[in-house]
């Protein structure tokens, strides 16, 4: 489903494109035709300006001897020039003779005329009053020592150059108009080239929130939305493995929870129903009644921390210890389990006080834990061997055991929630992973070495309380 509303990206990109290069041709524009107009204008300005000032340095002496009638004879016999029209004013701006030889009633009152009947050289652009056409003209002052006798008024039409302006500006125009569409359409071809990934991004998250996890980005390229492809299909792998895990722990737990309740209503209602004499049979079925239910309650407890721990609404009820002491009476808890698994439980303590700020129920817990896994995958005859230490001012409490090991494909993901590197021992798959948050929440570590058929050691470290 494409977008194209005005708050799409690809129509606010090509907006900000077109806006940008429209600025640009319009301030570029702007300039060649300033450029233009003081380069036409100006050289026709300075032409005319040149014409009179070269006439009057042969002329001004001649003129200024003479009376005001023989000023303009001596200007229609000597002075007479094609291409300009010469004007001789009085000093007040009146017209006595132009180059045609006539002599009408005009008075001018423009700035080039104001500037010479003020003593200076003046020039003005615009339009004739009296003719009604576009002209520059420059007026001198003919000077008589140190009075002005008269003035000398040259003129040009601009017509030629008005139109040579025009088509300039024309042609500009078009040339601007003919950017701002190429950029127009590289423009629409950038932001078509940016959007279409984001769009295919966009149908493969939708795709994937309704749950086809086989969806992929393509990558295209290795720019920011390449590497945004890449990891947007990293996300979908893990979320796909997450979701197998998913499933795979709904159903192993499902079957876990099925087992204890099974057995118990199975030995409640035989006990229910057998004789009431027979002795053993009751210490049986009340026995296993006893180890399901305990086993049961130990698979609620994993599921009630995950949920705490996702919660991160886990509070530690911290205090100063000696590690050894809940170590120690854990190990004297499971130290029953010896005879019946046929497995060494042997425990190496520190002789010293390891004092570290823990919670001392969480400590047993991740304890019995590691314990527990060792037990279930160290065969009869095996041994566990559980030890305390201070190293590099840091406590580590250690668990080695003989047993079956874990594969180095495994190895970096056991401790993740969900994760059983084994279909064939019972368990929710949230030991371990529960294990490594508190002891994290605790500001230790937990790291896992092990080798397949060789055993696994389990290293907790915890940091050591400075005296």
């Amino acid at each position: 489903m494409r977008t194209f509303g005005l708050n799409s990206i690809k129509t606010r990109m090509v907006w900000s494109y077109l806006l940008l290069i429209v600025l640009v041709v319009c301030a570029l524009g702007i300039l060649f035709g300033i450029l233009i107009w003081n380069y036409y204008y100006g050289s026709a300005q300075s032409s005319v300006k040149q014409r009179a000032l070269t006439a009057l340095d042969i002329h001004e002496r001649s003129l200024a001897s003479l009376t005001p009638q023989d000023q303009g004879q001596y200007m229609l016999q000597y002075m007479i020039d094609g291409g300009t029209r010469l004007q001789l004013l009085d000093t007040e701006g009146n017209v006595r003779i132009d180059s045609d030889g006539f002599a009408d009633e005009l008075h001018y009152a423009t700035p080039d005329v104001k500037t010479a009947i003020n003593g200076g050289t003046g020039s003005w652009i615009g339009v004739d009053p009296y003719y009604g056409e576009r002209i520059v003209s420059v007026t001198v002052p003919v000077w008589n020592g140190i009075r002005i006798v008269s003035l000398l008024r040259y003129s040009a039409g601009l017509s030629q150059v008005d139109d040579m302006v025009m088509q300039l500006i024309r042609m500009t125009c078009i040339v601007g108009l003919a950017v701002v569409l190429l950029f127009l359409g590289l423009s629409l071809l950038m932001a078509q080239r940016i959007v279409k990934p984001i769009q295919e991004l966009t149908r493969a998250a939708r795709r994937m929130a309704d749950g086809d996890w086989t969806r992929r980005a393509q990558k295209r390229g290795r720019d920011e939305i390449g590497q945004l492809a890449e990891t947007f299909n990293t996300m979908a792998n893990e979320l796909e493995q997450r979701e197998k895990m998913k499933d795979d722990f709904i159903s192993s737990i499902s079957h876990e929870l099925r087992t204890p309740l099974t057995s118990i209503k199975g030995w409640s209602e035989t006990l229910k129903e057998g004789e009431p004499g027979d002795i053993e049979e009751l210490k049986l079925g009340l026995s296993i009644i006893s180890r399901e239910t305990e086993r049961l309650s130990g698979l609620v407890e994993d599921l009630l921390d995950f949920s705490k721990l996702s919660a991160r609404s886990m509070e530690l009820h911290t205090e100063t210890l000696d590690l050894n002491s809940p170590v120690r009476e854990t190990v004297r808890q499971l130290a029953v389990r010896e005879q019946q698994a046929g497995v060494r439980l042997v425990a190496s303590l520190g002789k010293s006080p390891i004092i570290v700020c823990a919670d001392a129920n969480r400590i047993k817990q991740v304890v019995i834990n590691l314990i527990d896994n060792a037990f279930k995958y160290t065969p009869s005859g095996g041994s566990i061997r559980i030890s305390t230490a201070v190293a590099e001012q840091t406590a580590v409490l250690t668990v080695a055991d003989t047993g079956s090991g874990i594969a180095q494909e495994d190895l970096p993901h056991v401790t993740e929630k969900f994760y059983k590197a084994s279909k064939g021992h019972g368990g929710s798959g949230l030991g371990l992973a529960i294990c490594k948050e508190i002891i994290e929440l605790h500001g230790g570590s937990l790291s896992i070495d092990s080798e397949l058929g060789a055993g696994t050691i389990v290293a907790v470290k915890l940091p050591l309380l400075a005296e």
